[in-house]
């Protein structure tokens, strides 16, 4: 292992430290239960603010997970409390889905299933069943993947459904975020439905749901993949109509490597070839999108021919990864070099180094973007991914 690559290990595990702490420390709920619900950019907790079933999951992924290379208990206990939250309080026992969003107080709050939720809370739970063997994580998990096949799965043209009401009928307004188009396939989706089955496969081998791993990479690979132009198609109506729309770096590159990875996990040879290829052609055209400070860019809109200048949080987390891995497929230097650039305009720009954490991101003139430091979105699951995917990467 060279120098620099134990230096980045190095600096890697030393900052999924500082994550963990942050979050251990400022985010516990000692006064309503949880997790606090939001904390703005100057560190300051928002009272009484809404808690998000996303967040929560991810907490609950990130605790679990980084307790398989920290091994402390103290992690796993946090964990625990991210379970026992999830499963009390967001999770709707009577119609088998999962509350978007709950009050401070734990009364419901947005009720809607909102898919990508479900499977957020499957990653979560699957991952924590992994460290604890707790039943009931792997009971709940089972649970929401069947509620997925059974109301969000398309059996005519195969894919999956956004949204649907508490208690699974039709919704006008399918949308994860304001700045979505209102359809009912989205690559976003499918991208965190595939993520979470894989990790549901890695500690419940059944068949069925190795094959519906398959069949989500397939059509990923069908509709998702633009293979002229190496970037993610994003939005489309049940038939596949797509319904073009902006450029996402963040994302192309996070699909880069996810999938790959659930290529490895379904066991599937032809798969992982092919998304092996997928991979470097992804990681090649978020090359157009990388500055010459090392920071990835949001978003590009082709028609306006317009750039969304701003470097957000996890679009950096997820260049981490994506390009070591494409390093790691093609031993080329240039990905890994991608890699060493980011780290060094993280450091600079996005890390927290007074209250800890990272900031959302920065905008063209390096000024921060005034938004939370946790909150619906802003969560400890890209950052720390990133850390623990490279620290697991590099030592092997």
């Amino acid at each position: 292992m060279s120098v620099k690559l134990k230096q980045l290990k190095s600096e890697l595990s030393t900052e999924l430290d500082n994550i963990l702490k942050y979050w251990s420390k400022k985010t516990i709920d000692t006064k309503n239960g949880g997790f606090i619900g939001e904390i703005n950019n100057q560190d300051i907790i928002i009272d009484n603010a809404d808690k998000g079933s996303v967040l929560n999951a991810r907490i609950l992924w990130t605790f679990s997970s980084s307790y398989q290379i920290t091994q402390k208990e103290a992690h796993k206990k946090i964990a625990k409390r991210a379970f026992e939250y999830l499963s009390e309080y967001f999770y709707d026992s009577e119609y088998g889905g999962l509350f978007w969003s709950i009050n401070y107080d734990t009364t419901p709050k947005d009720t809607k299933n909102q898919i990508y939720a479900l499977a957020f809370a499957i990653y979560g739970l699957s991952e924590y069943y992994a460290i604890s063997k707790d039943d009931k994580a792997l009971e709940i998990a089972i649970n929401l993947y069947l509620e997925i096949q059974k109301h969000s799965y398309d059996p005519i043209n195969k894919g999956y459904y956004e949204a649907f009401t508490r208690d699974w009928k039709s919704i006008a307004d399918l949308r994860l975020s304001d700045k979505d188009a209102n359809e009912k396939k989205t690559m976003n989706t499918h991208l965190h439905i595939v993520e979470a089955y894989a990790n549901l496969f890695k500690v419940w081998k059944d068949k069925t749901l190795q094959s519906d791993i398959i069949e989500l990479l397939e059509t990923i690979e069908t509709h998702f993949i633009n293979t002229e132009t190496g970037h993610l198609r994003l939005f489309f109506d049940e038939n596949w109509k797509e319904k073009p729309d902006v450029i996402s770096y963040g994302h192309d590159i996070e699909a880069a490597w996810l999938l790959l990875q659930c290529a490895k996990i379904a066991e599937n040879e032809n798969l992982i070839a092919r998304y092996k290829k997928y991979a470097v052609l992804l990681t090649d055209a978020t090359f157009e999108g990388i500055d010459s400070d090392g920071g990835l860019w949001y978003e590009y809109d082709p028609e306006t021919n317009e750039l969304i200048a701003e470097k957000h949080w996890w679009p950096q987390a997820e260049l981490l990864i994506g390009f070591f891995n494409t390093y790691e497929i093609t031993e080329e230097e240039k990905y890994l070099n991608v890699v060493y650039k980011n780290w060094g305009f993280i450091k600079k720009y996005i890390l927290d180094s007074k209250n800890g954490e990272w900031h959302w991101g920065i905008h063209k003139d390096y000024s921060l973007i005034e938004k939370d430091k946790a909150g619906f979105w802003k969560c400890p699951y890209h950052n720390g991914r990133a850390c623990i995917e490279l620290i697991n990467r590099i030592k092997s």
